[in-house]
């Protein structure tokens, strides 16, 4: 058990970490925003008030104390959950001969959460549905898991 929570952290980090860089890289090179990470650590400090869906837009609810704190600990906490997914669906012995395929699928069926999850409750619409370019929104979703799931494959081959 030991073994698993270890290596969910790791990778899980390093997945996560990676993903941060490509979005450091695409503002730097493309001037995009990266993501607003106290507007989704406004999210989740909603939740134990019972508020899990924000119609008027996360940006609209009032701020909380150490949102962007909690932001980026929650951003980490999902990434090492979904390396926990990898581990527990592909064994611990994934990490030790890791295949890129497993961290792919991980990556590709996550942008579920994102678009079904987590957008809707930060009043953002199904799929980033209610983005001003819902499309544009939707493709950098589904590149950033893939970046993810290059990172936690990457971080199996250093740490199996």
């Amino acid at each position: 058990m030991f073994e698993f929570i270890y290596l969910a952290i790791l990778i899980g980090i390093g997945g996560t970490a990676l993903l941060d860089l490509w979005a450091l890289l695409l503002k730097t090179t493309l001037g995009l925003p990266t993501p607003p990470w106290h507007l989704v650590g406004r999210w989740f400090a909603g939740m134990p008030e019972g508020r899990f869906i924000r119609r008027e837009g996360i940006p609209n609810a009032p701020t909380v104390s150490n949102e962007l704190a909690i932001g980026w600990a929650m951003h980490y906490v999902i990434g090492i959950l979904f390396a926990a997914a990898v581990l527990l669906i592909w064994g611990v012995q994934w990490a030790h001969n890791p295949t890129f395929l497993p961290a792919l699928i991980v990556g590709l069926v996550t942008v579920g959460a994102g678009w079904f999850i987590l957008q809707p409750g930060m009043g953002v619409g199904v799929a980033c549905s209610k983005a001003p370019k819902p499309n544009v929104a939707r493709l950098q979703n589904i590149v950033g898991h893939v970046v993810f799931a290059i990172g936690m494959y990457g971080a199996a081959l250093l740490v199996g």
